[in-house]
């Protein structure tokens, strides 16, 4: 309320000052129209803005555009729309008289020309300081999206995004210019149309039933890619300052589209095929006794007479179908987008889907001859997701997928009766498909409305309200007849339990106020944009869960119908609940000055308070400073004028936060126990404050032949300080542990190289090219202890793990013994006296990604490839799976294993046995599409367009798993892992056609 009483006060004096000073000025006004070069056509939807002032304007369907309240004198204009070349102009505009001005728009926007959004408001990339790229739909990836993570997967230099596993809508680890964190976040800060996102899960992870616990699906999954008109993402801590406390892992900024053209109408329909990309080489049935029996195994014990391949049994062929349809209009005063989508993504698992049904309206309303402007964007959606039993911790049993891998393959999948086949001692794969059921429905909503109100030609006030609701539950039932399958010993008939039912649910909500005042003006030769601003967001989480057994009957569907029965010897029910309230409270500002379009210099300054920290250290302090100097705009450079269109340097500086932990970190937290008591379960530490990033970077943008030739080159320096970690103490002991800042530091320091090229441009033929590469070398500093993470499993495994986090190593090294081959007995020999050393990274230290685009009439063709070099993953599948041990024990595995020369005794160690390059390069995506000419053809028509679109077509790599991206959460009491593969889903190759029509 204090901050009331001063802020509101000081606005309203804001206001009445400059709607003083607007009385007295001088003003005029510019009138005009924008065409495509082209086509010759007038462009709607292309905004008009005067430089150094707040006064713009859109374009309608004619493409003319009325701009009044100019102020007199000699003003740049400037043109600019999402996929053409911004175009500016210099006019001089007399008091009391509208003068005329005419563009026309190059529709080959280069990578200079971008328009990129920076953080409360957009600005062209030539004139950015910092490191931000965008893209937009155009180069967005095709066909099955699930989430907007995939929309840029390869597309950006240093930017780097990797797909847990190929579930449908499974999470993603995006990493900007590298991995900070020792255990808070890593992942970046999603804006979405102006609101912060909470972050963190939206739908609660699966239980562990025996199958291994799950991680949450991706809570990205609620936009719509086809709703999206551009990404930006702020890679530097000089742009991703203006975020302060939660800009540390960078800032990705999606903008949506809104209602830029008179009346049209969208329809697209896709329908895609999915089928495994790779399957693993196991033994066949026909195989496997012969084999089984050289190991060690009694054939008339391991021959069922069967012959099942149980991967042809749980992988299917899957079909997925995605439908949208949005309406868009301009009028003289407004504009809006409406926009429906329906898909039903099947996974290539049986069973496992995701569906979405999402809806999006955009509004945009202007009043007081346009100093007065609205903006609603509200997105709703609902996603029904189904789940396979494919967990990240399974036991030696195996999960769905785990158990299919080491099924024999002389077992039947069903019994002469025609009931499954389950014993004791192993898991019938369709089984478990049959008598798992797991299932989530999430509603989400995100909206914002925001104001903003021109007090002067060259002074605006802004609100923005934002709101984010999530609701989740997710259902789990285990039916009973489960209970003789091998594992599932809870469930067994002695134990009277009748099966077991969960139901989780989560709840999360987020309110954002801002405001902020922005100023445009021409001061000295130059122009400057200053913007000053206040934000409170608001975040609550709350939980619940609920497990029963012990059913009365075994007849109805358990997670619908949850009636168990307490008695002496057990309990029916067990449940708990949990809500946490986070606030964050800012003061940020910003100043941009542009002196003759030569000389840049952007400065960044916020201020957050989190209730998450200690009262010693609750605010922050972030600040940044950047400047670009453009040689190409000097005298002295007139003589290679000709050759370079544009070149520019960039150095910046800035140090941003990360508050991405839990809630509570500081204060004293209590257990209920069943008695009714507490238990103090920590120690509070009031000085504990968030990480820190201090980054430094240099950058060269440029621009050759006309525009034909350009790129950027960028070098940067990042270090993390103030390490947030949990210190779990020996135990027994009074409390479990604390929250404590470590004193090292995790370097990441780099290069990055983006390039495109224009080798043709002729109307009838057209072919771009477009390569970014990127160099990372992570390390960690001066941390004076070391932390396990990356746990295995298998069986004899227990306690193991094959990562460390020590001094000079990057995070997540890999730690474990050094397998040097079998000796006479075919026994495992391990080098140094088995001592652990470390023996790899699963940080790649180089990526890449290369676009071909190529247009030939009204047919064009793209195809892209990306790749990750330099990197390990740990193959715990093959540690846990595939041993000679256990085929002599009645289980399968590869051919190569069948063959080797290991010992049925010998152990499977976490060792470099299992450590494998994963280098790999992959055909992600080639789309070949034909513009119909339906012109005059078919009536309302004025668009059609076909594509056929492959997704990860090829790829080549020495991994042996199903797919070198891969990350299953293998972590140790909450420090995360990176690059383990343990029966992760199988990424599919997919094959989508769609067809678009504009009406």
């Amino acid at each position: 309320m204090a901050l009331v009483r001063h802020v509101v006060p000081a606005l309203i004096g804001c206001l009445l000052w400059a709607v003083q000073l607007s009385a007295q000025e001088s003003t005029g006004a510019i009138t005009g129209r924008v065409i495509d070069t082209t086509s010759q056509q007038p462009l709607s939807g292309v905004r008009i803005h005067v430089a150094g002032t707040d006064r713009s304007a859109l374009t309608v369907e004619d493409g003319s555009f009325l701009l009044g309240g100019v102020p007199a004198g000699i003003q740049q204009v400037r043109a600019s729309r999402i996929g053409y070349a911004v175009q500016q102009q210099h006019v001089t505009v007399t008091a009391g008289a509208t003068v005329s001005v005419e563009f026309a728009l190059n529709p080959h926007a280069l990578m200079l020309d971008a328009v990129v959004a920076t953080g409360y408001g957009t600005q062209s990339r030539r004139d950015a300081t910092g490191s931000v790229v965008a893209i937009t739909e155009q180069d967005f990836n095709r066909g099955v999206i699930s989430s907007p993570e995939q929309l840029l997967h390869g597309r950006m230099a240093g930017v780097q995004v990797t797909m847990a596993s190929g579930e449908p809508g499974a999470g993603a680890n995006i990493r900007i210019r590298g991995t900070s964190s020792v255990r808070a976040g890593n992942q970046p800060l999603f804006v979405v149309d102006g609101v912060p996102l909470a972050g963190g899960p939206s739908e609660p992870g699966g239980p562990d039933y025996g199958a291994g616990t799950q991680s949450p699906r991706n809570p990205l999954a609620f936009l719509n890619a086809d709703d999206i008109e551009n990404i930006s993402v702020l890679k530097d801590a000089s742009a991703a300052a203006i975020y302060g406390s939660r800009g540390s892992n960078g800032v990705v900024l999606i903008t949506t589209k809104r209602g830029t053209t008179g009346p049209s109408m969208t329809v697209s329909s896709s329908m895609s095929v999915s089928s495994v990309a790779k399957r693993l080489d196991l033994l066949s049935a026909g195989e496997y006794v012969s084999a089984g029996q050289a190991a060690g195994a009694d054939p008339s014990v391991i021959n069922f007479g069967a012959a099942t391949d149980w991967q042809d049994q749980i992988f299917r062929t899957a079909v997925t179908q995605d439908h949208y349809l949005s309406y868009a209009e301009r009028t003289a005063t407004g504009a809006y987008h409406i926009s429906l989508g329906y898909s039903d993504e099947k996974g290539v698992i049986q069973k496992s889907s995701l569906g979405r049904f999402t809806g999006r309206i955009n509004a945009d309303r202007r009043l007081l001859d346009d100093r007065l402007k609205f903006q609603l964007s509200l997105t709703g959606s609902r996603i029904n997701d189904t789940y396979a039993p494919v967990g990240n911790t399974a036991g030696f049993e195996g999960n769905l997928l785990g158990a299919a891998l080491q099924a024999n393959p002389t077992r039947p999948v069903f019994n002469p009766n025609g009931s499954y086949s389950q014993a004791g001692d192993w898991r019938n794969p369709m089984a478990m498909l049959a008598f798992v059921d797991d299932k989530a429905e999430t509603i989400r909503i995100l909206g914002s409305l925001r104001t903003a109100f021109d007090l002067t030609s060259w002074l605006s006030y802004n609100l923005n309200l934002g709101y984010e609701n999530t609701e989740s539950v997710r259902r789990t039932g285990l039916d009973s007849a489960l209970a003789a399958s091998g594992g599932f010993s809870f469930l067994a008939p002695t134990t009277g339990s009748n099966g077991r039912a969960e139901i989780n649910n989560l709840y999360n909500k987020s309110g954002l106020i801002e405001h902020t005042l922005n100023l445009r003006r021409s001061v000295g030769g130059g122009g400057i944009e200053a913007l000053a601003g206040f934000s409170y967001q608001r975040f609550e989480t709350r939980g619940d869960w609920l497990r029963a057994e012990y059913f009365t009957t075994n007849q109805i569907p358990l997670v619908d119908n949850v009636d168990g029965v307490n008695n002496e010897t057990h309990k029916a029910f067990t449940a708990a609940s949990n809500r946490n309230v986070d606030e964050l409270q800012s003061y940020f500002g910003r100043v941009n000055y542009n002196y003759r379009d030569r000389y840049f210099v952007t400065g960044n300054f916020r201020v957050d308070g989190s209730t998450k920290f200690g009262r010693n250290n609750r605010y922050g302090y972030f600040p940044s400073l950047a400047v670009a100097w453009r040689l190409s705009n000097e005298g002295f450079f007139s003589g290679l004028s000709n050759k370079f269109r544009d070149l520019r340097l960039r150095a910046g500086y800035g140090k941003t936060g990360n508050q991405e932990v839990e809630s509570g970190v500081s204060l004293a937290l209590f257990r209920t126990n069943n008695d009714g008591s507490l238990t103090q379960v920590n120690n509070p530490n009031p000085d504990i404050k968030w990480e820190e990033t201090a980054q430094r970077g240099v950058g060269l943008d440029f621009e050759l032949s006309g525009g034909r030739l350009g790129g950027s080159l960028d070098y940067f320096h990042k270090t993390t300080s103030n390490l947030i970690f949990r210190k779990d103490y020996a135990q027994p002991a009074a409390v479990d542990y604390q929250w404590v800042n470590l004193p090292g530091d995790v370097i990441n320091k780099g290069a990055e190289i983006a390039l495109y090229a224009l080798p043709v441009t002729s109307p009838r033929l057209s072919w771009r090219v477009d390569y970014n590469m990127s160099f990372l070398n992570n390390v960690v500093r001066n941390l004076g202890t070391s932390v396990n993470t990356g746990q295995i499993h298998g069986q004899g495994l227990s306690g193991a793990y094959a990562q460390r986090i020590a001094d000079g190593q990057p995070l997540y090294a890999f730690y474990m013994r050094q397998f040097a081959g079998f000796d006479a007995n075919g026994l495992g020999i391990y080098a140094n006296n088995e001592q652990l050393a470390f023996v790899g990274s699963p940080i790649p230290n180089m990526t890449l990604g290369l676009t071909n685009t190529l247009t030939f009439g009204k047919l064009d063709f793209s195809a892209f490839l990306e790749g990750a070099f330099g990197f390990q993953i740990y193959n715990n599948t093959a540690n846990a799976i595939f041993l000679k041990g256990n085929l002599r024990n009645g289980r399968n595995v590869t051919r190569d294993i069948a063959a080797s020369g290991e010992s049925p005794n010998n152990f499977g160690e976490a060792s470099t046995r299992f450590l494998e390059d994963g280098d790999y390069l992959r055909l992600s995506n080639v789309t070949l599409g034909y513009t119909v000419p339906v012109a005059g053809l078919i009536r309302g028509v004025r668009n059609m367009r076909i594509a056929v679109t492959g997704q990860n077509l090829l790829v080549a790599t020495k991994y042996s798993g199903y797919d070198p991206e891969v990350n299953t959460d293998k972590s140790i009491n909450g420090v995360p892992s990176l690059g383990i593969d343990y029966t992760s889903f199988p990424r599919p190759r997919t094959f989508t056609f769609n067809v678009r029509f504009e009406l």
